[in-house]
């Protein structure tokens, strides 16, 4: 393996996210003489399991192309009744992923090591969170599923992707296989839902539009809920750590039980990628920590392919490529790599509503919204998301949730002291957009009550966005230029926004735009 050893390579490449414990400066700092290795060779390989790995492993299957999904988290079953995922107002060890920053919204959490669901990761002026999981940020997403507009759409993202056919086709097959669908009236009107109908009766006294957010979740659980027939989980907004009850369409009930039912794809969890590179032949070289649940390095792997896929999320993605660039495991790459990187302007408020009282519970997770979107420049939506019971003053508090279109970017530099790219992000980013988002939320609490924006005292953002952007870095169909056979399909392909619309859908919609292509064009020459 000439220079690229196992040594050389797992010394340089075992990375974790932030804090002490995620960098590891040789093999032998764990134990790697005592750690069976272990190599093989796969057809494809993709890494993430989230929408952008999805999709892609059930296309590539049902082209009867074999697939090997790499995912660092662990399988997150659940069922009626289950107690699979944690509650915020329960927090314990399956909250964190075990590299993962312990600082949450000015809040340290100090959890015994898990492969957990959140990773925090701390950059200059944002904390950007990203999920752990098979299924990846649909296990904690609330689920919102928005389709842009076409003059929004077209601001922030390439013409060239078509959005006619994309509305007439992706689109619609990404909300078919997440079985969206609203909320019905007779849910709505029930006393635990009182805080999305304040927020609607608000936002239409204020002169905003409201309508309900599509979303992937069998309503019938809900319904069931109030029913008796099961514990709370969906009518209490309990699900923002995972739904125990199921009844969410997220990606691993989805995509990927469709994907591994073709017998062509092996999901394999708690398979952590350390490192990428390509070697003399053009093939590529994945080194994996196969870990156990509590992120002890069982086996290591080196697995070669001539396929990469890279749907590890935005974060993930873009500082494993910027780092194999930067230690010239990757020659060669596109000079925009790294640059580019978003927060799709993603805003949190708490609102305390002195003159309504929202119950001991309030029912979520999502189903009212007003889209502000006639001029693009500006476009931005805000939602409702209701809290868990959290008892006493609590009664008259929720959260409002804004993102729009916002160009502001950071980008993801090597730093050879900590053996990792950084994340660098402008102080006060995204002023312009958060101004407007603020003064409508604003308008919607009122003038009875108060209004925090969490953003001011830690910015953060769920929706990562960026870092191997199509256009510079990449094709429209996620091929890197100048590097056959590496992909990159996931947030890390879309230009830091997506049109004044939480990303899920729009990433989808790209990588089944995508597949659709390579299927046609790659599979039995480069794949």
């Amino acid at each position: 393996m000439s220079a690229f050893t196992r040594r050389s390579f797992l010394a340089r490449s075992a990375v974790g996210a932030a804090g002490a414990s995620a960098l590891v400066s040789s093999p032998s700092a764990r134990g790697a003489s005592r750690i069976p290795l272990v190599r093989s060779e796969e057809r494809v390989v993709v890494i993430g399991s989230g929408f952008g790995g999805g999709v892609s492993a059930l296309r590539l299957a049902q082209a009867g192309v074999p697939v090997l999904v790499l995912e660092r988290g662990k399988r997150w079953p659940t069922g009626p009744n289950a107690n699979t995922f944690p509650t915020i107002e329960h927090p314990d060890k399956r909250m964190l992923w075990y590299d993962s920053n312990p600082n949450l919204y000015g809040k340290t959490y100090l959890l015994p090591r898990y492969v957990g669901l959140i990773e925090a990761v701390v950059g200059d002026h944002m904390t950007a969170l990203c999920a752990a999981g098979v299924g990846g940020g649909s296990l904690v997403y609330q689920g919102m599923t928005l389709q842009p507009a076409e003059d929004v759409f077209n601001s922030v993202l390439p013409e060239a992707l078509d959005y006619a056919q994309m509305s007439a086709v992706h689109y619609p097959r990404v909300a078919k296989m997440l079985q969206v669908a609203v909320a019905p009236d007779e849910l709505i009107a029930d006393p635990a839902y009182k805080a999305p109908r304040v927020f609607a009766r608000n936002a239409q006294r204020a002169g905003y539009s409201v309508e309900k957010i599509p979303m992937p979740i069998d309503w019938n659980y809900a319904l069931a809920e109030l029913r008796g027939e099961m514990k709370r989980s969906y009518t209490n907004s309990e699900g923002s750590l995972g739904v125990n009850n199921g009844g969410k369409h997220s990606v691993d009930v989805t995509y990927l039980a469709q994907a591994e039912q073709t017998g062509l794809v092996t999901v394999a969890p708690m398979h952590h990628v350390t490192g990428v590179r390509r070697d003399k032949s053009g093939k590529w070289v994945v080194a994996v920590d196969h870990t156990d649940q509590n992120g002890r390095v069982i086996e290591q792997k080196l697995i070669t392919t001539k396929t990469l896929i890279m749907a590890a999320g935005s974060l993930n993605t873009t500082q494993l490529l910027v780092s194999a660039a930067a230690r010239g495991d990757i020659p060669d790459m596109p000079d925009g790599l790294g640059e580019g990187w978003g927060t799709n302007a993603d805003r949190i408020y708490v609102w305390e509503d002195l003159a309504d009282d929202f119950g001991s519970h309030q029912g979520g997770p999502v189903i009212y919204g007003s889209k502000e979107w006639a001029d693009p420049s500006i476009a931005n939506t805000i939602i409702q998301a209701s809290l868990p019971p959290l008892g006493g003053a609590a009664r008259h508090t929720t959260m409002l949730v804004g993102f729009g279109v916002s160009a502001a970017r950071g980008r993801f530099v090597y730093d050879p002291k900590k053996g990792r790219a950084m994340l660098q992000w402008p102080k006060n980013g995204d002023a312009l957009v958060h101004g407007r988002i603020g003064q409508r939320v604003r308008k919607v609490a009122g003038k009875v009550g108060g209004l925090l924006d969490t953003n001011l005292v830690a910015p953060s953002t769920w929706h990562a966005l960026g870092g191997a952007n199509m256009g510079t870095v990449c094709d429209l169909e996620g091929r890197v230029q100048g590097q056959p056979g590496l992909y990159v399909l996931d947030g890390a392909l879309i230009p830091g926004s997506t049109a004044a619309c939480n990303p899920s859908m729009t990433i989808a919609a790209v990588a089944e735009r995508a597949m659709d292509d390579i299927v046609r064009n790659d599979v039995g020459s480069v794949i």
